[in-house]
Protein backbone atom coordinates (compact mmCIF):
# COMPACT_ATOMS: atom_id res chain seq x y z
CA UNK A 1 0.00 0.00 0.00
CA UNK A 2 1.20 3.32 -0.89
CA UNK A 3 -0.41 6.64 1.00
CA UNK A 4 -3.14 8.57 -0.70
CA UNK A 5 -3.63 12.13 -1.84
CA UNK A 6 -6.63 14.41 -1.64
CA UNK A 7 -9.01 13.16 1.01
CA UNK A 8 -10.19 14.36 4.56
CA UNK A 9 -10.66 12.70 7.97
CA UNK A 10 -13.92 11.79 9.35
CA UNK A 11 -15.31 10.38 12.56
CA UNK A 12 -14.58 7.31 13.78
CA UNK A 13 -11.75 6.24 11.51
CA UNK A 14 -13.95 6.87 8.05
CA UNK A 15 -12.65 9.03 5.45
CA UNK A 16 -13.70 11.03 2.12
CA UNK A 17 -11.81 10.95 -0.73
CA UNK A 18 -11.58 14.08 -3.01
CA UNK A 19 -9.65 12.71 -5.82
CA UNK A 20 -13.07 12.34 -8.13
CA UNK A 21 -16.36 13.14 -7.98
CA UNK A 22 -18.06 10.29 -6.21
CA UNK A 23 -16.23 11.51 -3.08
CA UNK A 24 -16.19 8.16 -1.42
CA UNK A 25 -17.00 8.09 2.42
CA UNK A 26 -15.11 5.40 3.42
CA UNK A 27 -15.20 3.49 6.77
CA UNK A 28 -12.04 1.83 8.28
CA UNK A 29 -11.29 -1.33 6.41
CA UNK A 30 -13.39 -0.53 3.61
CA UNK A 31 -12.66 0.38 -0.33
CA UNK A 32 -13.76 3.57 -2.22
CA UNK A 33 -16.37 2.75 -5.73
CA UNK A 34 -13.08 2.22 -7.74
CA UNK A 35 -12.16 -0.55 -5.77
CA UNK A 36 -8.20 0.31 -5.48
CA UNK A 37 -8.34 3.06 -2.36
CA UNK A 38 -8.30 1.32 1.27
CA UNK A 39 -9.16 2.93 4.63
CA UNK A 40 -6.39 1.51 6.69
CA UNK A 41 -7.66 2.55 10.67
CA UNK A 42 -8.53 6.02 9.32
CA UNK A 43 -5.75 6.96 6.51
CA UNK A 44 -6.47 6.46 2.90
CA UNK A 45 -4.15 4.19 0.61
CA UNK A 46 -3.76 3.45 -2.87
CA UNK A 47 -3.46 0.17 -3.68
CA UNK A 48 -2.10 0.32 -7.36
CA UNK A 49 1.18 2.88 -6.42
CA UNK A 50 3.70 -0.48 -7.44
CA UNK A 51 1.16 -2.26 -10.02
CA UNK A 52 1.45 -1.39 -13.53
CA UNK A 53 -1.07 -3.54 -15.41
CA UNK A 54 -0.65 -2.37 -18.67
CA UNK A 55 2.13 -0.52 -20.48
CA UNK A 56 2.96 -0.05 -24.28
CA UNK A 57 4.18 1.76 -26.47
CA UNK A 58 1.17 3.47 -28.67
CA UNK A 59 1.17 6.15 -31.20
CA UNK A 60 -0.68 8.73 -29.97
CA UNK A 61 -3.52 8.83 -32.57
CA UNK A 62 -4.44 5.80 -30.70
CA UNK A 63 -5.64 7.82 -27.54
CA UNK A 64 -7.21 9.44 -29.91
CA UNK A 65 -5.23 12.58 -30.09
CA UNK A 66 -4.99 13.76 -33.63
CA UNK A 67 -3.89 17.35 -32.81
CA UNK A 68 -1.24 16.88 -30.31
CA UNK A 69 2.29 15.36 -31.59
CA UNK A 70 0.69 13.79 -34.88
CA UNK A 71 3.00 11.13 -35.79
CA UNK A 72 4.74 10.26 -32.75
CA UNK A 73 5.17 7.61 -29.99
CA UNK A 74 3.95 7.73 -26.63
CA UNK A 75 4.38 5.21 -23.57
CA UNK A 76 1.19 4.31 -22.09
CA UNK A 77 0.38 2.85 -19.06
CA UNK A 78 -2.24 1.81 -17.03
CA UNK A 79 -3.32 0.13 -13.66
CA UNK A 80 -6.61 -1.31 -12.55
CA UNK A 81 -9.36 0.15 -11.31
CA UNK A 82 -12.10 2.63 -12.55
CA UNK A 83 -14.32 5.11 -10.72
CA UNK A 84 -17.23 4.37 -12.96
CA UNK A 85 -18.84 1.06 -13.89
CA UNK A 86 -20.04 1.22 -17.23
CA UNK A 87 -22.39 -1.44 -18.56
CA UNK A 88 -20.82 -0.96 -21.79
CA UNK A 89 -16.98 -0.62 -20.69
CA UNK A 90 -14.65 -2.13 -23.75
CA UNK A 91 -11.67 -2.80 -20.86
CA UNK A 92 -13.63 -4.55 -18.23
CA UNK A 93 -10.60 -6.67 -17.35
CA UNK A 94 -8.82 -4.25 -16.68
CA UNK A 95 -11.65 -1.38 -15.33
CA UNK A 96 -13.72 -3.57 -13.27
CA UNK A 97 -11.34 -6.16 -11.97
CA UNK A 98 -10.92 -5.15 -8.53
CA UNK A 99 -14.57 -4.57 -8.48
CA UNK A 100 -16.06 -7.99 -9.60
CA UNK A 101 -12.99 -10.12 -7.95
CA UNK A 102 -11.39 -7.99 -5.37
CA UNK A 103 -8.59 -9.25 -7.56
CA UNK A 104 -5.70 -6.37 -8.27
CA UNK A 105 -2.35 -7.41 -10.06
CA UNK A 106 0.09 -5.38 -11.99
CA UNK A 107 3.82 -5.56 -12.10
CA UNK A 108 5.87 -3.33 -9.61
CA UNK A 109 7.44 -0.42 -11.71
CA UNK A 110 8.55 2.65 -10.21
CA UNK A 111 8.06 6.22 -11.45
CA UNK A 112 11.79 6.56 -12.36
CA UNK A 113 11.39 3.30 -15.02
CA UNK A 114 8.83 4.13 -16.37
CA UNK A 115 10.39 7.52 -17.70
CA UNK A 116 13.38 5.31 -18.69
CA UNK A 117 11.41 3.18 -20.59
CA UNK A 118 9.45 6.31 -22.12
CA UNK A 119 13.00 8.09 -23.35
CA UNK A 120 15.26 4.70 -24.34
CA UNK A 121 12.04 3.77 -26.64
CA UNK A 122 11.75 6.80 -28.30
CA UNK A 123 8.46 8.58 -27.06
CA UNK A 124 7.56 12.03 -26.69
CA UNK A 125 5.25 11.72 -23.96
CA UNK A 126 3.75 9.18 -21.24
CA UNK A 127 0.08 8.63 -21.90
CA UNK A 128 -2.19 7.39 -18.53
CA UNK A 129 -4.59 5.75 -20.23
CA UNK A 130 -6.44 2.22 -20.46
CA UNK A 131 -8.25 2.00 -17.37
CA UNK A 132 -9.44 5.45 -15.40
CA UNK A 133 -6.06 7.48 -14.50
CA UNK A 134 -7.90 9.31 -11.64
CA UNK A 135 -7.41 6.39 -9.69
CA UNK A 136 -3.81 5.92 -9.84
CA UNK A 137 -3.45 9.78 -9.25
CA UNK A 138 -0.66 9.18 -7.05
CA UNK A 139 1.23 6.83 -9.69
CA UNK A 140 0.35 9.49 -12.24
CA UNK A 141 1.76 12.39 -10.60
CA UNK A 142 4.85 10.68 -9.41
CA UNK A 143 5.72 10.01 -13.28
CA UNK A 144 4.80 12.94 -14.23
CA UNK A 145 6.83 15.34 -12.53
CA UNK A 146 9.40 13.26 -13.46
CA UNK A 147 8.51 13.05 -16.59
CA UNK A 148 8.37 17.04 -17.37
CA UNK A 149 12.25 17.34 -16.20
CA UNK A 150 12.97 14.49 -19.02
CA UNK A 151 11.14 16.70 -21.73
CA UNK A 152 8.28 14.54 -22.06
CA UNK A 153 4.52 15.10 -22.64
CA UNK A 154 1.81 14.19 -20.01
CA UNK A 155 -1.43 12.88 -21.92
CA UNK A 156 -4.53 11.56 -20.13
CA UNK A 157 -7.21 9.73 -21.33
CA UNK A 158 -9.80 10.17 -19.16
CA UNK A 159 -13.72 9.83 -18.46
CA UNK A 160 -13.81 13.63 -16.98
CA UNK A 161 -15.47 12.45 -13.54
CA UNK A 162 -12.08 13.81 -11.53
CA UNK A 163 -12.70 16.57 -8.85
CA UNK A 164 -11.61 20.26 -9.92
CA UNK A 165 -8.68 19.67 -6.69
CA UNK A 166 -7.76 16.53 -8.93
CA UNK A 167 -7.39 18.87 -11.74
CA UNK A 168 -5.14 21.40 -9.78
CA UNK A 169 -2.91 18.99 -8.46
CA UNK A 170 -2.06 18.27 -12.02
CA UNK A 171 -2.51 21.72 -13.71
CA UNK A 172 1.31 22.36 -13.92
CA UNK A 173 2.47 18.61 -15.10
CA UNK A 174 -0.40 17.85 -17.56
CA UNK A 175 -0.24 18.76 -21.18
CA UNK A 176 -2.99 17.12 -23.21
CA UNK A 177 -6.27 15.21 -22.79
CA UNK A 178 -8.59 13.16 -24.37
CA UNK A 179 -12.05 12.90 -22.23
CA UNK A 180 -15.09 10.64 -22.82
CA UNK A 181 -18.08 12.26 -22.80
CA UNK A 182 -20.50 9.57 -22.66
CA UNK A 183 -23.75 11.22 -23.62
CA UNK A 184 -25.47 14.64 -22.52
CA UNK A 185 -28.32 13.28 -20.60
CA UNK A 186 -27.96 12.88 -16.95
CA UNK A 187 -29.97 9.54 -16.83
CA UNK A 188 -27.77 7.82 -19.31
CA UNK A 189 -24.84 8.48 -17.20
CA UNK A 190 -26.80 7.40 -13.91
CA UNK A 191 -28.32 4.30 -15.04
CA UNK A 192 -25.38 2.94 -17.07
CA UNK A 193 -22.16 4.65 -15.85
CA UNK A 194 -23.00 5.10 -11.99
CA UNK A 195 -22.07 8.93 -12.20
CA UNK A 196 -23.42 11.92 -13.32
CA UNK A 197 -23.01 14.25 -16.09
CA UNK A 198 -22.82 17.53 -14.26
CA UNK A 199 -19.29 17.16 -12.91
CA UNK A 200 -17.76 15.80 -16.88
CA UNK A 201 -18.94 19.32 -18.12
CA UNK A 202 -17.88 21.31 -15.04
CA UNK A 203 -14.16 20.02 -15.59
CA UNK A 204 -14.14 20.03 -19.56
CA UNK A 205 -14.85 23.89 -19.01
CA UNK A 206 -11.63 23.54 -16.07
CA UNK A 207 -9.47 21.64 -18.42
CA UNK A 208 -9.95 24.44 -20.75
CA UNK A 209 -9.15 27.57 -18.56
CA UNK A 210 -6.05 25.56 -17.38
CA UNK A 211 -4.86 25.57 -21.26
CA UNK A 212 -4.31 21.68 -21.62
CA UNK A 213 -4.75 20.49 -25.09
CA UNK A 214 -8.48 19.02 -25.42
CA UNK A 215 -9.98 16.61 -27.56
CA UNK A 216 -13.54 14.62 -26.49
CA UNK A 217 -14.55 11.40 -27.30
CA UNK A 218 -18.16 10.25 -27.45
CA UNK A 219 -19.49 6.70 -28.21
CA UNK A 220 -22.57 6.21 -29.77
CA UNK A 221 -24.19 3.55 -28.73
CA UNK A 222 -27.33 2.53 -30.71
CA UNK A 223 -31.04 3.53 -28.92
CA UNK A 224 -29.14 5.02 -25.89
CA UNK A 225 -27.58 8.10 -26.94
CA UNK A 226 -27.96 8.20 -30.29
CA UNK A 227 -30.61 10.73 -31.07
CA UNK A 228 -30.56 13.57 -33.03
CA UNK A 229 -31.44 15.86 -30.27
CA UNK A 230 -29.23 14.96 -28.28
CA UNK A 231 -26.52 15.01 -30.73
CA UNK A 232 -27.38 17.80 -31.24
CA UNK A 233 -27.29 19.64 -28.07
CA UNK A 234 -23.75 18.06 -27.29
CA UNK A 235 -22.33 19.25 -30.49
CA UNK A 236 -23.54 22.57 -30.08
CA UNK A 237 -21.96 22.59 -26.23
CA UNK A 238 -18.54 21.51 -27.13
CA UNK A 239 -18.72 24.56 -30.11
CA UNK A 240 -20.15 27.20 -27.83
CA UNK A 241 -18.97 26.19 -23.95
CA UNK A 242 -15.50 24.84 -25.50
CA UNK A 243 -14.68 26.14 -28.09
CA UNK A 244 -14.81 25.36 -32.33
CA UNK A 245 -10.96 23.96 -32.24
CA UNK A 246 -11.98 21.13 -30.12
CA UNK A 247 -11.88 17.75 -31.78
CA UNK A 248 -14.55 15.60 -31.59
CA UNK A 249 -13.95 11.87 -32.49
CA UNK A 250 -16.99 10.07 -32.97
CA UNK A 251 -16.46 6.24 -32.05
CA UNK A 252 -18.75 3.56 -33.13
CA UNK A 253 -19.99 1.07 -30.59
CA UNK A 254 -19.77 -2.80 -30.71
CA UNK A 255 -20.81 -5.39 -28.20
CA UNK A 256 -19.04 -5.33 -25.03
CA UNK A 257 -19.26 -6.67 -21.06
CA UNK A 258 -22.72 -6.30 -19.56
CA UNK A 259 -23.86 -4.82 -23.38
CA UNK A 260 -24.15 -7.76 -25.53
CA UNK A 261 -27.45 -7.04 -26.77
CA UNK A 262 -26.85 -4.16 -29.01
CA UNK A 263 -25.38 -4.45 -32.69
CA UNK A 264 -22.59 -2.35 -33.72
CA UNK A 265 -23.09 1.44 -34.27
CA UNK A 266 -24.88 1.93 -38.32
CA UNK A 267 -22.44 3.91 -39.80
CA UNK A 268 -25.16 6.27 -41.87
CA UNK A 269 -26.02 7.23 -37.29
CA UNK A 270 -21.77 7.93 -37.41
CA UNK A 271 -22.25 9.91 -40.01
CA UNK A 272 -25.38 11.76 -39.04
CA UNK A 273 -23.40 12.68 -35.44
CA UNK A 274 -20.61 13.73 -37.75
CA UNK A 275 -22.80 16.54 -39.75
CA UNK A 276 -24.37 17.72 -36.48
CA UNK A 277 -20.93 18.57 -35.19
CA UNK A 278 -19.89 20.30 -38.38
CA UNK A 279 -23.46 22.47 -38.20
CA UNK A 280 -22.70 22.92 -34.74
CA UNK A 281 -19.25 25.00 -36.08
CA UNK A 282 -17.08 22.57 -35.01
CA UNK A 283 -14.15 22.36 -37.06
CA UNK A 284 -12.71 19.03 -36.35
CA UNK A 285 -14.96 16.05 -36.43
CA UNK A 286 -13.73 12.28 -36.59
CA UNK A 287 -14.93 9.17 -36.65
CA UNK A 288 -13.51 5.83 -34.75
CA UNK A 289 -13.65 2.19 -35.11
CA UNK A 290 -15.09 2.60 -38.72
CA UNK A 291 -12.01 1.25 -40.79
CA UNK A 292 -11.65 3.34 -43.85
CA UNK A 293 -14.07 5.69 -43.52
CA UNK A 294 -12.38 9.18 -45.33
CA UNK A 295 -13.07 10.93 -41.98
CA UNK A 296 -9.62 10.45 -40.36
CA UNK A 297 -8.33 13.07 -42.50
CA UNK A 298 -7.76 16.71 -40.89
CA UNK A 299 -9.05 19.07 -43.51
CA UNK A 300 -8.08 22.40 -43.25
CA UNK A 301 -11.46 24.29 -42.02
CA UNK A 302 -10.53 27.58 -44.53
CA UNK A 303 -9.95 26.17 -47.74
CA UNK A 304 -10.70 22.22 -47.16
CA UNK A 305 -7.57 21.16 -48.56
CA UNK A 306 -6.51 17.52 -46.43
CA UNK A 307 -3.41 18.75 -43.88
CA UNK A 308 -3.29 15.20 -42.08
CA UNK A 309 -4.01 12.21 -44.29
CA UNK A 310 -4.44 9.26 -41.93
CA UNK A 311 -5.38 5.28 -42.38
CA UNK A 312 -6.37 3.82 -38.86
CA UNK A 313 -3.26 5.36 -36.17
CA UNK A 314 -0.97 5.31 -39.79
CA UNK A 315 -0.34 9.52 -40.51
CA UNK A 316 0.19 9.84 -44.74
CA UNK A 317 0.59 12.63 -46.26
CA UNK A 318 1.40 15.96 -43.99
CA UNK A 319 0.98 19.27 -45.56
CA UNK A 320 1.37 21.70 -42.29
CA UNK A 321 4.06 24.47 -42.04
CA UNK A 322 4.20 24.91 -38.44
CA UNK A 323 0.31 25.00 -37.43
CA UNK A 324 -0.70 26.47 -40.40
CA UNK A 325 -2.15 24.72 -43.51
CA UNK A 326 0.48 23.93 -46.09
CA UNK A 327 -1.99 24.76 -49.25
CA UNK A 328 -3.84 28.61 -48.18
CA UNK A 329 -1.67 29.33 -44.55
CA UNK A 330 -4.59 29.20 -42.04
CA UNK A 331 -3.84 28.37 -38.61
CA UNK A 332 -4.87 24.92 -37.54
CA UNK A 333 -5.09 24.42 -33.86
CA UNK A 334 -3.53 21.87 -31.91
CA UNK A 335 0.14 21.18 -30.63
CA UNK A 336 2.43 20.28 -33.88
CA UNK A 337 5.53 20.58 -32.76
Amino acid sequence: MHPAKLWVSRKNQAVQCRLCSQYCRIEAGEYGLCGVRQNNKGALYTLVYDKVAAANVDPIEKKPLFHFQPGSWSFSIGTMGCNLACSFCQNDSLSQGPKTSNRISGQSITPEQLVQSAVKHGCHSISYTYSEPTIFFELMYDTSVLAKEAGLKNVLVSNGFMTRDCLQELAAYADAINVDLKAFRSEFYTTYCQAKLQPVLRNLKTIQELGWWLEVTTLIIPDLNDSKSELQEMASFLANDLGSDVPWHISRFHPAFRMQDKGPTPVSTMEMAYNLGKEAGLKYVYLGNVPGHNSETTLCPACGQPVIKRRAFTLGQVDLDGNRCGHCGAQIAGVFS
